[in-house]
């Protein structure tokens, strides 16, 4: 078994990519240190570095033990965090993967309560798709996710916070089709379009064009809005988007609804049969209520 200590060893020398430099920050020598590398390269039975005359380079394998050893010692923090708590004063962490979604702010309106309550907890915040945000969960390296519904997977706990998000179109604000006050949902089919990743390779169940996208002429797709924005001004296509996440003030983007409405429900996500720490039972409860 590796000792945590080698981990966060390991972790130093792989940002630095220097022994010398590696040894200075964690206080030991360089002799101890490269002992260290070259014990842990051989209880995995693999080159973790490729050694150069000035600095190291990883391996595949060595890129691989980096992102683990991450998530393990992120893993433990959490975990230890957990059993700080006294009767008298709640303690540890709270993890939230969020997906791109003006509902984050009734979330922090929460959190704010929740902090005014239990001061000495802390918050983390993890943003991205849902499928980043889904592999976290089932790491345990977040306790929850903020996402668009329906996911529709068993091995998760929904809970409907009862908000919606409206999707409407992207596009240049010097385009025609910016004079017209919302986008009718047949116009799509006749439009270069920029789809999220999500949605379109099928992994949220959103049953419009009976899910068929085929109908649609997509020319791009993407994971998180704001790069989306740029091909957008460029002419390349039209964003299918949710609202009130770009900021089209001063560049050459308008937002429209489409129209009839395209929407869809907000929901925390949990793993089923999850043990949750004091911090985040207490955090739950009061979403629930």
């Amino acid at each position: 078994m590796i000792e945590t200590r080698l981990l966060q060893y390991f972790l130093t020398v792989a940002r630095e990519l220097n022994i010398t430099k590696a040894a200075e920050t964690l206080h030991i020598t360089q002799p101890t240190l490269s002992k260290q590398m070259m014990d842990l390269e051989q209880q995995l039975g693999k080159q973790l570095f490729i050694r150069g005359k000035r600095k190291l380079t990883l391996t595949e394998e060595g890129e691989y033990l980096r992102d683990r050893a991450r998530e393990i010692l992120e893993l433990l923090d959490n975990t230890a965090a957990a059993f700080h708590t006294e009767e008298q004063a709640l303690r540890g962490h709270i993890t939230i993967g969020c997906g791109e979604t003006i509902a984050m702010d009734r979330i922090a309106e929460i959190l704010a309560e929740f902090h005014q309550q239990h001061p000495q907890v802390q918050f983390h915040t993890h943003s991205g798709d849902a499928d980043m945000i889904l592999e976290r969960l089932d790491k345990g390296l977040v306790d929850m996710g903020l996402l668009l519904g329906p996911i529709r997977q068993e091995k998760y706990d929904y809970l409907n916070i009862h908000r919606k998000d409206i999707y409407g179109l992207l596009m240049p604000s010097d385009c025609p089709l910016a004079r017209q006050e919302a986008i009718n949902i047949d116009q799509l089919k006749t439009l270069p379009m920029i789809m999220a990743e999500q949605t379109f390779f099928g992994h949220q169940d959103l049953e419009w064009f009976g899910a068929d996208y085929s109908v649609l002429n997509v020319v791009a797709t993407y994971n998180l809005i704001y790069n989306a924005t740029f091909l957008v001004e460029r002419g390349i296509g039209y964003a299918l988007c949710l609202d009130r996440l770009v900021n089209t003030q001063g560049r050459n983007l308008t937002f429209r609804p489409i129209t009839p409405e395209l929407s869809v429900d907000l929901y925390i996500v949990t793993k089923k049969y999850q043990t949750f720490s004091p911090a985040v039972k207490a955090f739950w409860e009061m979403l629930k209520g």
